[in-house]
This record gives C-alpha cells, structure tokens and sequence, in this order.
C-alpha cells in the first residue's frame, strides 16, 4: 500500500490526539515501529498483539492496514528507518513521544510492564532520541494511568479485564 491519499481518522483521534488525517503509509508504518519496539525480545505476545489491533481499530485504521501486521517481519527492520516515514497533520505532535506513550501502553498490555519489558522501550527511546527526564516521564504516566483506571473499575464495581 503506498498511496497518499489521507484516510480520515475516528473522533477519538482527534479529540484525543488533535490528529484528523493520516496517510495509509504513515498509519501503517506507525503500527510496524510499535510492533519493531514490543518485538524488540524476538516476538510479540498476544496481549500485545491485541492491544494493536485494538488501539488501531480505535483511531479509524482500515482493516485492510491492520491486517498486515500479523504478517509483519518486525525482528529484521530498523525502527529509526521505519519511524522516519510517519506524518500526521498536527503541527505540533511529538512523534517520538506518542510512539514511546503507546509502545509503553502495547507492552504493558498484560497488566505490567516487566523489567525486559522497560529495558528496551528504553533503548527505543534512545534510538529516537527521547532524553531520559521525557522517557521516565511517560513510564510514569503510563503506570499511573493503570493505576487510575483499576481505582476507577474498583470503585464502581466493574471487571477488570486484562487486555483489551
């Protein structure tokens, strides 16, 4: 799929993220440069793999993009390469930021973000050139939100689940 033709996004993504419309191939290689980051230990879990889909499925991305991940050779590509392509059209985004915020989000998918785990969103940090102080900052961010949320279904008697 190489086309530039901008695909719409859902209200979610725009309220959320201030993104209305991305191209196919920026969407497409967003979700590879997660997949590059949670298969950094040679594969993908399938909670992780989950989360994804899930998550791709929430900002608007085709069906026909999302399913090519699950074919996507994650162990032999090069994230700093792969990031590169990915546009949005907000002026303003932090790119390396967002994708350190979801690949966080992706490997904690199980409930926890093991020490494997943080070691080499770390080191993807690094590769794209995120400084310590911001990388601390968004593993808090994404543990406190957990936290925040397993208060929330706590207090109001939900489930819990697992994964999305």
């Amino acid at each position: 799929m190489s086309t530039t033709t901008p695909i719409a996004l859902t209200d979610f993504s725009r309220d959320e993220y201030g993104i209305h419309q991305v191209s196919p191939d920026s969407l497409l290689n967003y979700g590879r440069a997660l997949l590059i980051i949670a298969g950094a230990d040679g594969e993908v879990a399938p909670e992780e793999m989950r989360w994804l889909l899930h998550h791709q499925r929430k900002f608007g991305v085709p069906p026909e993009i999302i399913a090519q991940y699950e074919t996507y050779d994650f162990r032999h590509a090069d994230l700093a390469e792969v990031f590169r392509t990915v546009r949005v059209d907000h002026d303003t985004w932090q790119g390396a930021r967002h994708l350190l915020y979801h690949a966080l989000q992706m490997a904690s998918a199980d409930g926890v973000l093991h020490d494997a785990e943080r070691a080499k969103v770390i080191e993807a940090a690094h590769q794209l050139g995120l400084t310590d102080d911001i990388t601390h900052g968004l593993i808090a961010l994404v543990e406190l939100e957990r936290s925040a949320t397993a208060l929330r279904q706590s207090l109001l008697g939900l489930p819990r689940p697992t994964a999305p």
